[in-house]
């Protein structure tokens, strides 16, 4: 049977490594896992015990396309406790994971060829998905100076439709301030292209608070997720903000791709929106492991690294040991059972020569981790 070209779609490669990892488990070895970005801890206990107590009085069938309308107002309240922005929840659209929300924002912004720019290094599946819904994904290639983070004289000649930025950013964990995110707002603004933030890594930063690009503009996309921040990974619940005018657009759009995002992990989200406490004391968890990362990756002889101002990952510059990450990071995994993701997933061009390194697990993890690492560092020379 006949593909699509559309289907043509590279692999995930972390998901390949994950897969390694977990056959090298199957045969009994103790591998530890730094290739994730997946917190070690599950949902907050509120939030599943509203769960059970709704299985236990609602048969959860689906809900309105846009989400449940306690969610939507009460993430519109997260907006003025996090950032002092004051939203309208009927802008608000619960998703399934960010990656319904990719799709829902791409569909609707977007016509087919149209050219979309993302920073490269940048989380794989937003090519991938471009690609897949028959548009053209355009790597901006970013500069060390620039912390990884593109700039408005990178993509001034690019004839983009839209741009996607990420602060902080997956896979270098670097931040966007506000006059850096403003510039790139309104360098996007002035070629009549879309500005679309994905922030769903808000709420982990070590040092300074991310901003919003709520707090500059209401003429974007921004795109978040309950995965990260709030532990919920495999409960695929996101949520976006539009424009007022864009509402009923992504209503309609999103009522015949998904139905809904799933009614039990709305519930569960809606609860763990009242958890910053025990979700606060995650964070402390990743701050220590983020310490001992960048400690331990320059002892071990990993000392070209991205700045990682949020979100739980090291990027590093490996070329002065190897112009093959993807075998690097297998030999990692081999000699020293250590699982860590190859550059090539987030940088077509230079992720050959790059590593990421992710610090979500439990602190003995990231202890056992860089011994491991500085062990097999020393025994390569």
């Amino acid at each position: 049977m006949r593909n699509s070209t559309r289907s043509n779609v590279d692999p995930f490669i972390v998901m390949d490594v994950m897969e390694a990892a977990r056959r090298a488990e199957e045969g009994g070895r103790h591998i530890i896992h730094m290739e994730v970005g997946q917190p070690s801890t599950g949902a907050p206990k509120a939030a599943r015990r509203a769960l059970a107590d709704a299985l236990d009085q609602d048969a959860l069938g689906y809900t309105v396309a846009l989400g449940i309308p306690e969610l939507r107002q009460r993430i519109a309240r997260l907006y003025g406790e996090w950032y002092n922005v004051d939203l309208n929840p009927e802008r608000v659209v619960v998703t399934p994971g960010s990656s319904g929300a990719f799709t829902l924002a791409f569909t609707s912004l977007f016509d087919s060829g149209d050219r979309v720019g993302i920073g490269a290094p940048g989380y794989p599946s937003y090519r991938q998905i471009l690609h897949a819904l028959g548009y053209t994904p355009v790597d901006i290639e970013t500069a060390p100076e620039n912390r990884l983070q593109p700039v408005p004289a990178d993509f001034g000649d690019l004839n983009l439709a839209g741009l996607m930025v990420a602060s902080p950013a997956n896979p270098t964990g670097t931040m966007l301030g506000h006059d850096a995110l403003k510039s790139l707002i309104d360098a996007t603004h002035a070629q009549n292209a879309a500005f679309i933030s994905d922030e769903i890594y808000h709420g982990l930063e070590y040092e300074a608070k991310a901003v919003t690009a709520l707090e500059i503009t209401d003429d974007c996309y921004v795109i978040n997720s309950f995965s990260k921040f709030f532990s919920m990974t495999g409960w695929r619940v996101g949520w976006m903000v539009v424009p007022e005018d864009h509402v009923r657009v992504v209503e309609r759009i999103a009522q015949n791709m998904f139905i809904c995002a799933p009614h039990a992990s709305q519930v569960a989200a809606l609860a763990a929106l009242d958890c910053e406490d025990e979700l606060r004391e995650n964070i402390a968890v990743y701050a220590a492991n983020r310490k001992l990362m960048l400690d331990g990756l320059p002892q071990a002889g990993f000392t070209k690294i991205a700045p990682p101002d949020g979100a739980f990952y090291i990027y590093a510059d490996v070329s002065e040991l190897t112009q093959d990450s993807r075998a690097f990071a297998q030999e990692i995994l081999d000699k020293a059972g250590v699982a860590v993701t190859p550059g090539l997933d987030f940088d077509p061009k230079r992720g050959a020569t790059t590593l990421r390194f992710s610090y979500a697990r439990s602190t003995a993890d990231i202890e056992e981790g860089l011994a491991r690492l500085k062990t097999f560092m020393a025994a390569r020379g």
